[in-house]
């Protein structure tokens, strides 16, 4: 044991000096490690990173204890399992790097002016939500934020109509031409119907949820809308935002979930040294 210690102290001795940029350092890297573990956490590779900690745990345990058969074996495979990994989990990388050089990311760095809504439109989008319940009628009725949703409004047919229950209501009606796909709001209009959104491959969603909530949690983990899902099968409304999907009970739960400009306003009055010379925040 002292032997090892002794080895520590010599490694320690030999790292530089800490400074105020290696502290900067620390910030970034932990910054950084925190991201991808948050990313990581939502898809397949998860359960590679598990694995590989259990691998580095066998590395340092054979190391310490000097099996050099063992220690032998993992350097000559290592290399052999990192290409195996980066085939296998192909389309978790592609994802990472398509989101990295996305605007989304910046968007949420460096929110631009997030598409306020009115409380008009709030209490509209409220009433025909819940009355699509009732009816147990399928919707799914997409919030833009900072993150501009022009390439998702292309994939549909343009609308440009003023928010009203009525008009979502309708949108909504069963054998209607626009009742499939997600609908797009933005600056108290409805910008397009019938749109595509991209489907998350979260292995933790339950079984109970179909399409329209792993598509909900795709356009979440993506961009920064809140898109609210009406159950077609149980009437049940749900919320998701940020990656989460939450289920809500009420109008004054939902009516929580969907900030209003008016709001934005009020909380950049009471906190001046938060604002943006663009526009509000989120």
């Amino acid at each position: 044991m002292s032997e090892i210690l002794v080895k520590m102290k010599s490694w320690v001795s030999l790292l530089p000096p800490f400074t105020l940029n290696s502290a900067l350092e620390i910030v970034i890297l932990a910054a950084f490690l925190y991201v991808c573990l948050l990313w990581i956490k939502n898809t397949r590779a998860w359960e590679l990173l598990k694995g590989l900690l259990v691998i580095v745990a066998f590395t340092f345990f054979a190391v310490i204890f000097r099996l050099t058969t063992i220690v032998w074996l993992l350097e000559r495979i290592s290399t052999v399992a990192i290409i195996a990994a980066a085939v296998i989990f192909q389309p978790e990388l592609r994802k990472a790097l398509e989101q990295l050089g996305s605007k989304s990311l910046f968007a949420r760095i460096f929110p631009e002016q997030a598409a306020d809504n009115s409380f008009t439109t709030v209490n509209e989008i409220v009433r025909a939500t819940f009355s699509m319940a009732r009816k147990r009628t399928g919707a799914l009725i997409v919030l833009e934020q900072s993150y501009p949703l022009r390439e998702i409004e292309e994939t549909g047919i343009a609308v440009d109509g003023i928010v009203t229950g009525a008009l979502l209501i309708n949108i909504f009606e069963k054998n209607t031409p626009l009742h499939d796909g997600a609908v797009v709001i933005a600056h108290n209009r409805v910008t397009a119907a019938t749109c595509y959104l991209p489907l998350s491959e979260a292995n933790d969603i339950s079984k109970d949820y179909g399409t329209r909530h792993r598509a909900a949690l795709g356009i979440s983990e993506v961009t920064d809308s809140v898109t609210i899902v009406v159950s077609e099968e149980t009437g049940n409304v749900s919320v998701a935002e940020n990656g989460v999907l939450k289920l809500i009970r009420d109008e004054s739960a939902l009516r929580s979930c969907l900030p209003s400009g008016e709001e934005r306003k009020e909380t950049s009055s009471r906190f001046p040294f938060f604002r943006r010379g663009k526009g509000g925040e989120r």
